[in-house]
């Protein structure tokens, strides 16, 4: 233990002279906070208060009382070009006879809708038009003495039991997700400059020629590395923990708050995930032959992960991933912040499972590295 501990502070060491390279795998944990709370913030005030759209509409004469409708509800007329959006509404000459004598008036809509950037706009003036055309519908109903309820056999009435926690678990768990990532991205760095930056140095030749065991070189990687992926986590916790308070949530009827407690459980969740981080990107840089070649593997190896936490995200097939490594660790926190009770068997299975794969990717390191062909990258 004792030289596994002076190796540790040698790593450390090395870690800290190389500031700029470490400090880039920080760079996400600190970040990916605060840019997914400027996009919320864009997002919630645009569903708050959306903008004006001006369109050009033609007749607009002979359907007075549709116009007013629609500028009402923020859709008004323009003729200037750079304003206005390439959008027409073409109220028909017949519309007046048509609404006056109780038949479908017609109203065309011209748009590309294969613009993506119309599409948004489309939809919003399309659901004003069927709004305005129910109302009209209602209208002549009662002007005929006739109930507008008699059309509508059925009254549905939607009861929605779902807490400020639970509906703001669910902002949360994309949150959760870019956590567990943040353990991969912060080590990366550190994993690659300690293996294959290492033998490009030709300094793990050196170390190895010390009265030091594989065993005790590996698990002093695996902990320095473990431990800049839990710096990680305490990062992005902070940040979010600040970050996530200066949204209006309260505007989508519910709020977001990152307690002590939840805080704790994502450091204690972490930590066996970060053990299998830092098993996994070294065991792949080890079998890299240069540094580049190390990153280039990294890239792709790391979607793994990434696949598994976005399917537990996206709920998808949710009964199998809940016993799967990383999936099953994100449900559990998911179902933490929704207000429901820990799944303590799944976490602890799912948890056994993670360590146990970091065990064995250990073990896989310490065979590999009494290869000449490893350590001299031949």
């Amino acid at each position: 233990m004792k030289r596994i501990l002076t190796m540790l502070r040698k790593e450390l060491l090395d870690a800290a002279r190389d500031k700029r390279s470490v400090m880039a795998g920080l760079y996400y944990a600190i970040g990916t906070p605060l840019i997914m709370c400027g996009l919320f913030m864009v997002l919630i005030n645009q569903l708050s208060s959306p903008d004006d759209l001006f369109i050009r509409i033609d007749n607009a004469d002979k359907a007075r009382d549709l116009v007013h409708y629609l500028e009402s509800k923020g859709i008004s007329h323009s003729d200037d070009e750079t304003k206005a959006k390439k959008i027409s509404l073409i109220i028909s000459e017949e519309y007046p006879t048509q609404m006056a004598s109780g038949e479908g008036a017609l109203v065309t809509v011209v748009a590309d809708n294969s613009d993506d950037k119309l599409q948004k706009s489309i939809r919003r003036l399309e659901a004003q038009l069927k709004y305005y055309s129910a109302e009209m519908g209602s209208l002549r109903l009662i002007a005929r003495g006739i109930d507008p309820r008699v059309v509508q056999p059925l009254k549905v009435e939607v009861q929605d039991e779902a807490t400020a926690d639970s509906k703001g678990g669910m902002i949360l768990g994309l949150a959760i997700f870019t956590m567990i990532y943040a353990v991969f991205i912060s080590g990366m760095n550190l994993a690659i400059d300690t293996s294959a930056g290492e033998r490009e140095r030709n300094s793990l030749a050196l170390l190895l020629s010390h009265p030091i065991s594989t065993r005790e070189l590996v698990w002093s990687k695996i902990l320095a590395v473990t431990g800049f992926a839990m710096l990680g986590v305490v990062l992005i916790l902070i940040v979010s923990k600040f970050a996530y308070t200066q949204v209006p949530w309260h505007e989508l009827g519910f709020a977001i708050n990152l307690d002590p407690g939840f805080m704790l459980l994502m450091l204690l969740v972490a930590l066996p995930i970060a053990l299998l981080a830092a098993s996994l990107e070294l065991a792949v840089s080890f079998m890299a032959k240069t540094f580049k070649e190390a990153q280039s593997y990294l890239t792709m190896v790391l979607f793994v992960p990434l696949m598994l936490v976005m399917a537990s995200t996206y709920q998808i097939a949710p009964d199998i991933m809940a016993w799967v490594p990383l999936a099953g660790q994100q449900q559990a926190l998911m179902e933490v912040v929704k207000g429901k009770e820990l799944p303590l068997i799944q976490l602890l299975a799912t948890s056994a499972t993670t360590l146990a794969i970091a065990l064995g990717l250990a073990l896989f390191m310490e065979r590999s590295l009494k290869s000449e062909k490893v350590v001299f990258g031949l």
